[in-house]
């Protein structure tokens, strides 16, 4: 089977190493970090910034304190997500690494442009947000533009940090914290979006058709029973299981221990589940990527050429929630250059004075950060050796 992601992810990579070998001498190059600098999109900053300025600043005050609320939140997650990572086997890493090809537990499959596409949105975004606060507090803005975080395609705005430091703690705070601000929001729009308007269109025009699972975990029954993935689930212990209602449903139903017979397009299998690693009393089987699989309605059968088109919108707007909150609260952890880094370090100085113990103070955060980043990661790394293995098996096999 042709993997259409990696000769996306290929041709993509080609293209921009044209664009930067093209035009050299424009790109500024800062370690791994490689800038192309502009002017685009100042001038609409600037402009947005004078019209409602009592609104912008009640918006970046208001995404000061969703900041600190969100960091602490982070902090006091990923701690405990950790410590139960240790201790519980079979524990699922509470972060995962954002790529094609990597399956993640609650997510559907990620391809390489929704990847793309999603970030580039996510990131625009977060970038224009913190220029348009800035300007808002007369912090002139030098360039914008894009930029290559080693491979990763990224967007900046370059506020002069000289005139942000002699700003004060709430003013440079607003500005910080306007990108992650900026990226929630977006997420909770593109939320209200899939429930108001995307849910009930596709619902009039589709009904369920089983429910697909992109992954099953190991040592877990369901990666016992040998079924290759991906599946779709047509019944539970004979009951048909068509739509995500009649599922959640069917599975409530089931304890512990309990014989369960799951009808799929693969055949039949039986699997008994064992305690969830959550709650004791409540039935687990390992599964996790699942999603809905919808067929048209009767009557609608010459839509059946957008079918494709229609979901591939679908799992666009999914993923440009799902990374937008991502990008968003990962920007609000209290690490190193990051946005919830540069809070962090803002506040205890404007609180404490003293720029060497703010330091200090952002060093033992950061440290703290990565050590959790860095646990959460090791589960991923394997997977992510054999996903580069694959696409380097590939290369080879077409050259």
């Amino acid at each position: 089977m042709v993997n259409w992601d990696f000769i996306s992810l290929v041709i993509f990579f080609v293209l921009l190493l044209l664009v930067y070998y093209r035009f050299k001498h424009k790109f500024e190059t800062q370690g791994i970090f490689v800038m192309y600098k502009t002017q685009l999109g100042i001038k609409l900053m600037d402009r947005m910034s004078k019209r409602a300025p009592r609104f912008w600043k009640f918006l970046s005050v208001c995404g000061v304190f969703v900041g600190f609320l969100g960091m602490g939140f982070l902090l006091y997650f990923l701690s405990k997500e950790t410590l139960k990572l240790i201790l519980v086997a079979g524990t699922e890493p509470a972060l995962a690494p954002v790529l094609p090809g990597i399956a993640i537990a609650g997510a559907p499959a990620l391809s390489f442009w929704h990847w793309i596409l999603a970030i580039f949105v996510a990131a625009v975004i977060h970038e224009f947000a913190h220029g348009l606060i800035a300007r808002l507090h007369n912090i002139p803005i030098k360039s914008s533009g894009f930029a290559f975080l080693g491979p990763l395609l990224a967007a900046f705005v370059e506020p002069d940090e000289k005139v942000l430091e002699k700003k004060s703690m709430m003013q440079q705070l607003a500005v910080f914290a306007a990108g992650p601000f900026s990226n929630i929001l977006l997420g909770a729009f593109v939320l209200l979006l899939l429930i108001f308007v995307v849910a009930p269109a596709f619902g009039v025009i589709y009904q369920g058709d089983g429910i697909i699972v992109h992954q099953v975990m190991d040592d877990y029954p369901m990666n016992a029973s040998g079924i290759a993935v991906p599946f779709t689930i047509l019944a539970v212990n004979g009951e048909e299981t068509l739509d995500t209602e009649q599922f959640v449903v069917a599975v409530q139903a089931i304890e512990p221990g309990d014989e369960v017979t799951f009808t799929t397009d693969k055949g039949e299998y039986l699997v008994v589940p064992v305690s969830h690693p959550d709650n004791a009393s409540a039935a687990f089987f390992g599964v996790a990527g699942l999603e809905q699989k919808m067929v048209l309605k009767e009557g609608y059968s010459s839509l059946e050429v957008f079918t494709g088109f229609f979901d591939w919108i679908k799992l666009l707007i999914l993923w440009v929630f799902l990374i937008s909150v991502g990008v968003g609260l990962f920007n609000l952890l209290p690490l190193g250059p990051v946005d919830g880094g540069r809070m962090f370090y803002a506040l205890v100085l404007g609180i404490t004075k003293k720029e060497a113990f703010a330091k200090k103070a952002l060093i033992a955060a950061s440290i703290f950060c990565l050590a959790l980043i860095v646990i959460n990661m090791i589960p991923w790394l394997n997977k992510l050796l054999v996903w580069i293995a694959g696409l380097f098996s590939l290369l080879i096999a077409l050259v």
